[in-house]
């Protein structure tokens, strides 16, 4: 084993045996789920009862307002707004919901609360109306709601969405299911190479202000002590992301054998949340419905049936390799450049602006996957590891999968190379805050 090799294993075993790398490879997988599943349980634990005094001078509404369990309306015929408005401060009533005689015309109420209510109740207030308007409205025109409901369903669509390739043939696509993957690959590139970049510069500033790289490069040199932090880090974080995945598989094996066949609660409708993601009303199902009202063992299948998991699993392990070793280069030589953590912020913005700008662009490049701007933000070696992460679930060319890969390798051999010059110099520079101009010297010193 050469000098690297030994440097190499030296920071993996020294990594991997800390107890809080033990504790959150295995609590990792719990916790990304609880971040999704908590706040759910703890906003349904927390839902109140919506108690709303209705003052209705129309009388149309009176009787015909939807309730649901956390939504009561009593209506009072006959009392003015301001007995209302008393009555609403002296008793248990949460809100006053005032609507005038002319709403057929005006389209105006007016909801006053002690407390506010929250955004669902005021759109469940604000569609119940909206429904009773419209039925009524069809009365008065001789139309049957129930008509208009019935022909909406039977002229309901089914599209299904193929992508064509060369030789003619199409592959079903699911464009909803891919922006979620692409995007949650593109986020854990984006958090890994920040995390286990800091962990490289940290690392470096330690032996650094111990003076133990003193020790150590007289025995190795500085290229060398680098590379092999470098790669060390690189593979404790492919360690920790390989047990994270078999530990995620493990837990939704384990919790789809504990609910066996039943299905999985379709997401409920009627929110506000819902018409602003565009989600389709109950008269027009969405496509989430196909995916999430199923039995547990084809969820997956519904999911990722058209993805191909294993090209997804060896690119983010290869964007992920590449991208950390570009941006991990300069991270220690930053850490090599300064002698305290916080003299790093100054050469921290140039280096992080293009991840950061990756992850900004990574929405729009969610909605034209094939475009010009999509496909030269996935070869320029910066921006690639997470804009070809984001792409891959749409489907890539080969050729231009081949090229971001060979780019980003002649990009990051190029950025090792540039930052090794400067690790050099800067590794044995104690004392003195180095500026810009220094560092620049310092890429063309000679000795």
């Amino acid at each position: 084993m050469g000098k690297i090799g030994l440097i190499i294993k030296r920071e993996y075993l020294t990594r991997v045996k800390k107890r809080s790398f033990i504790i959150m490879t295995l609590l990792g997988p719990l916790l990304m789920g609880s971040i999704a599943i908590v706040p759910a349980w703890l906003a349904m634990q927390n839902e109140e009862v919506q108690e709303v005094i209705v003052v209705d001078e129309s009388y149309v509404f009176i009787g015909g307002l939807q309730e649901t369990e956390s939504l009561k309306f009593f209506y009072k015929p006959g009392v003015s707004r301001q007995e209302a408005k008393e009555a609403l401060l002296e008793d248990k009533y949460n809100a006053l919901l005032y609507i005038p005689a002319n709403i057929l015309s005006s389209n105006a109420v007016v909801l006053e609360y002690k407390k506010n209510p929250g955004v669902s109740t005021v759109y469940q207030i604000e569609k119940g109306i909206e429904d009773k308007l419209i039925e009524y409205k069809f009365k008065k025109s001789g139309i049957e709601k129930e008509w208009l409901d019935n022909t909406k369903k039977q002229s309901q669509i089914t599209m299904d969405t193929q992508k064509i390739n060369q030789a003619g043939k199409g592959k079903t696509d699911k464009t909803l299911v891919s922006t979620g993957v692409g995007m949650f690959a593109g986020i854990l590139i984006y958090i890994f190479i920040f995390l286990y970049g800091a962990q490289v510069m940290r690392g470096v500033i330690e032996e650094k202000t111990s003076r133990i790289v003193e020790v150590i490069i007289s025995s190795v040199k500085p290229f060398q002590l680098m590379m092999g932090k470098i790669t060390g880090v690189a593979m404790v974080g492919l360690t920790q992301f390989l047990l994270w995945v078999m530990l995620t598989f493990l837990v939704i094996t384990a919790v789809m054998s504990a609910f066996g066949g039943s299905a999985v609660t379709p997401m409920k409708k009627g929110t506000p949340m819902e018409e602003i993601m565009g989600v389709q009303s109950q008269a027009q199902p969405s496509p989430m419905d196909e995916i999430t009202s199923t039995a547990p063992d084809k969820l997956l299948d519904n999911l990722f049936g058209h993805i191909s998991i294993p090209t997804i699993l060896l690119s983010f392990i290869f964007y992920f390799i590449g991208g950390y070793l570009l941006y991990g280069a300069f991270f220690a030589a930053i850490g090599a450049a300064v002698d305290n953590e916080a003299d790093t912020q100054q050469f921290m913005l140039p280096i992080t602006i293009p991840l950061i700008f990756s992850f900004v662009m990574a929405q729009f490049v969610i909605n034209n996957p094939e475009g010009p701007v999509a496909f030269w933000l996935s070869v320029i070696p910066f921006t690639s590891p997470v804009i070809m992460m984001v792409r891959l679930p749409f489907g890539v060319p080969l050729p231009e999968l081949l090229l971001s890969m060979g780019v980003l390798i002649a990009g990051f051999v190029f950025t090792t190379w540039l930052a090794g010059k400067v690790y050099r110099v800067g590794i044995l520079m104690y004392g003195k805050k180095p500026t810009y101009r220094e560092l620049w010297k310092w890429l063309f010193y000679r000795g």
